[in-house]
């Protein structure tokens, strides 16, 4: 199954005229995004909100997936009435490039060979994907974002926002995220590569060509990553050591306990839904993504023309993948920048999944100051 062939929602030709100028020196052209709209756009188009997506997201935010027919990702936040008011906002949200529902990436055809781009498609990074929403918004008619908004690698995404289009934005709301990718963020990334690469039905890359895909690689590969996204009390707390559907250990190697039994169901449901070579180049920018990088190592000067910008930053106390640690460092930097921000660190038992999570803190924060700043902008 194709994913793309899945896709139900609007999707837009960018850089027709200009080509995409890639940070590996590449370009594309044209760039094809896949994108939603919840709620209508304002007269003075000043009440628009942009929704950044984690690594294995999509753009159904808000709506039902076309592939899996489940509740959009931030369902219970975006709506009519909710804490992204659909009738006071205009909310956007696109998949990201290189990714598989709608955008252009590995999967969609090279219009150059008639054949699935595999691994030709060029090597991308989180500033890439930036500059494409950002031809996006200009597209819808936006000049200025009301705010920005993601979790995870949506939060680099936001972080992005406000070092390279800082004019473009009145409030920003990074969420469990950092400024960069840390060794060990990349070695598990490196893990889930391998499991793909390994499959034998990878056929380096074109298995689209071949008619086949390599599902068991990409199941493990979502296996590994889903246990950074949640804590150890979280897996104590869900599964402990329990037994799936027996009375004793089987002695053998299937799925005796109820962890091992979740994680095949994630790794299963997964590979209906993505694209391998799309998390490979995925997550391959993200390991590429270090602000600091670009101004010698002093981050806060990544920010320094943001001081305009208000910013709301979460982090959650169980987090391993992006620490609070990690998330007071890039807020040390926005202060130091001039940027005023409101930032709290949540006491959570899940994880880093808390963003995904009914959480009553979380709502208070984001309605609190998505009021404030609405008030100061007058919408």
């Amino acid at each position: 199954m194709s994913v793309d062939s899945q896709n139900t929602s609007p999707t837009i030709s960018l850089f027709e005229a200009d080509a995409l100028q890639l940070d590996s020196g590449a370009s594309l052209s044209p760039v094809h995004v896949g994108y939603t709209v919840h709620g209508t756009l304002n007269a003075e188009a000043s009440n628009a909100i942009l929704i950044c997506h984690a690594l294995t997201g999509d753009q159904y935010c808000a709506d039902s997936h076309p592939v899996t027919d489940k509740p959009g990702w931030w369902s219970r936040l975006i709506g009519p009435g909710k804490i992204i008011d659909t009738d006071k906002y205009c909310v956007i949200c696109s998949n990201v490039l290189g990714s598989c529902l709608g955008t252009t990436g590995p999967s969609e055809n090279n219009i150059e060979t008639g054949k699935p781009w595999g691994l030709d498609f060029p090597v991308i990074t989180i500033r890439d994907m930036v500059k494409v929403q950002a031809a996006l918004i200009e597209a819808l008619g936006i000049e200025t974002l009301f705010a920005v908004i993601g979790g995870s690698m949506g939060g680099m995404q936001v972080l992005e926002w406000l070092a390279s289009y800082p004019e473009k934005l009145f409030a920003a709301i990074p969420i469990a995220t950092a400024a960069k990718h840390t060794a060990q963020n990349i070695a598990f990334h490196e893990v889930g590569r391998q499991a793909i690469m390994a499959d034998p039905n990878w056929h380096g890359g074109k298995y689209l060509e071949a008619g086949t895909s390599p599902a068991k690689g990409l199941s493990v590969a979502r296996m590994a990553a889903h246990i950074t996204y949640l804590s150890e009390d979280a897996l104590a707390q869900k599964f402990g050591r329990s037994l799936q559907d027996r009375d004793s250990v089987a002695f053998g190697f299937e799925a005796d306990f109820q962890v091992e039994s979740y994680l095949r169901h994630q790794g299963s449901t997964f590979v209906d839904r993505f694209d391998a070579n799309s998390y490979l180049y995925i997550t391959r920018a993200m390991d590429y993504f270090d602000i600091s990088e670009r101004t010698g190592g002093r981050l806060a000067d990544a920010f320094k023309s943001a001081s305009h910008v208000r910013c709301c930053v979460l982090s959650f106390s169980s987090d391993w993948l992006y620490p609070s640690p990690e998330n007071k460092h890039y807020v040390r930097a926005l202060i130091t920048a001039g940027v005023r921000v409101s930032y709290t660190d949540i006491k959570s038992d899940f994880g880093h999944d808390s963003f995904l999570l009914e959480m009553p803190e979380i709502d208070r924060m984001l309605d609190g100051f998505l009021q404030r700043s609405s008030e100061a902008r007058e919408i």
